[in-house]
């Protein structure tokens, strides 16, 4: 493929349809940026701009299209004691310095790191968020009357039973726009995007956050900045990981980090809060039709364009009808098959998943959930790679030397092991350490190695170590004690 046909895939495979599906993103981008900034503490324009700023940008400088990041929940969680304490120039220094964070993260090749976090924690992330944005519709039902529930109703038959009909327009973008009109034509009265909050009327302009450039407010701002950077890439990685299951194709991940990192930046110098990538509007993005960067690209802008030029219409749509479509984006979020795999699963995975769902949902903290899961994955995965490890051993006909054969894995989880397998009152007269069928991973193996070998000289006992891969014997050359002390080391394939 060539170089320009590789452009085109990349930014716009289908125009009409990344169009179309940024369209029905930027209308459900609203209310949720001025949720979060509600959440945070600040002003509903400090969201709406950075969520305009952050989506712009990674469409050009992130790695992975159709992807769409802006102000989140997540993060705005993690900005509300430093509003509170410090006012919003903190904030937004905050932002800034969160940026640069993440550029670092990403020119250290930190987006390497998601090949080790399990299939099992990202069903448990992908399943916690679904029942996450539906908790977060709940609130909307207080108090409601039937009028709203009918909408609702009204909005997901529209959304399940129009694709049966046609897929030309993407039924989340009929559903707003259906009922924005029922409710204005028959002036229903519905709770709307104008009752959220104030929609800005101008442009965003760039602002240098007015603090004083000492160490006292670095010291303010990077124990969050530092937070937000984390969480915001563990969001983001995890969200492109998902993406890129949805629509079969690969991410850059480490130009992501250095993306979104650039996107905090410029949305810290236009008055904007810190952001990620949004999995629920992404899953409406693809869902409706989006895989290239203009999709991402077109959010942004006709975001702003709504705020700016058509905002007296924003304000009349019902958020009945919002709460239809992300009621929408939970359920095809959520992996229903993940239940049936409950128990055809090794209940290790299992566990994993539903420990990291259950972390989630109850501290409402992605980062805490995911930490919780990967843990648990290597805590497994040792005690599984621990059930593998074997050592046997035979005296051979004079009864003068005995071999030690080890099998498998040699770290920190079976270097006790190792080194209980060996008899060292036997009273023979030479051993020999057969390794050729195992492998050394860390300094605390090596240790038990030197133990073993020192613990037999000590008695009197000659000792040959055999059969060591090319790596292992490396980690033993230049970590070791017991070769310096007059033992021989044969290396063997």
């Amino acid at each position: 493929m060539s170089a320009a046909r590789r452009a085109l895939s990349e930014w716009s495979p289908n125009i009409t349809r990344d169009l179309l599906a940024g369209t029905v993103v930027a209308l459900a981008l609203i209310p949720e940026a001025i949720a979060f900034s509600i959440i945070a503490g600040v002003d509903p324009k400090v969201g709406l701009y950075a969520s305009f700023c952050i989506a712009v940008v990674t469409a050009i400088a992130g790695g992975r299209p159709a992807m769409i990041s802006a102000a989140t929940g997540a993060m705005a969680l993690v900005m509300v004691d430093l509003v509170r304490q410090h006012g919003l120039d903190h904030l937004l220094a905050a932002t800034l310095l969160t940026g640069l964070l993440q550029i670092a993260a990403g020119y250290l090749r930190l987006g390497d790191l998601m090949r080790f976090v399990s299939g099992s924690v990202i069903t448990g992330f992908v399943n916690a968020l679904a029942i996450l944005i539906f908790m977060a519709q709940l609130p909307e039902f207080n108090g409601a009357g039937p009028v709203f529930y009918a909408m609702v109703a009204g909005g997901l038959a529209v959304i399940y039973l129009l694709p049966l009909l046609t897929k030309a327009i993407p039924a989340p973008l009929v559903t707003i726009v259906l009922g924005t009109a029922i409710a204005v034509t028959l002036g229903l009265d519905l709770r709307s995007v104008g009752d959220m909050g104030e929609l800005p009327a101008e442009l965003p302009s760039f602002f240098l956050p007015n603090v004083p450039l000492t160490l006292d407010t670095l010291l303010i701002i990077l124990p969050y900045s530092a937070t937000l950077a984390m969480v915001g890439l563990l969001e983001s990685l995890m969200t492109a990981a998902i993406v890129d299951e949805m629509t079969d194709t690969a991410s850059d991940k480490n130009r992501e980090c250095r993306g979104q990192g650039l996107a905090n930046i410029v949305a810290g110098l236009f008055g904007g809060m810190a952001g990620c990538a949004m999995i629920g509007q992404s899953v409406i993005n693809v869902t409706s039709g989006g895989r290239g960067r203009l999709s991402t690209l077109w959010a942004g802008l006709f975001l702003l364009f709504l705020i700016l030029v058509l905002s007296d219409w924003v304000r009349l749509i019902p958020m009945a009808a919002l709460v239809a479509v992300m009621i929408f984006v939970s359920v095809s979020t959520f992996r229903w098959a993940s239940l049936r795999a409950l128990v055809t699963n090794p209940r290790q995975s299992s566990f994993v998943m539903l420990a990291t769902v259950a972390v989630v949902v109850a501290t409402h903290n992605l980062a805490q959930g995911v930490l919780v899961g990967v843990l648990l994955s290597g805590l497994f995965f040792a005690h599984k790679v621990t059930r593998a490890f074997a050592v046997s051993s035979a005296l051979d006909e004079a009864g003068t030397t005995r071999t030690y054969r080890v099998t498998g894995q040699i770290f920190f989880a079976t270097a006790s092991a190792f080194h209980d397998a060996f008899d060292f009152r036997e009273g023979v007269e030479r051993v020999v350490i057969d390794l050729s069928a195992a492998h050394f991973w860390d300094i605390t193996a090596i240790g038990a190695l030197d133990r073993v070998v020192l613990k037999l000289r000590h008695q009197g006992v000659a000792v040959e170590v055999a059969g060591l891969n090319a790596a292992s014997a490396t980690m033993v050359e230049r970590l070791g004690t017991h070769q310096r002390e007059g033992a021989s080391l044969a290396s063997g394939h």
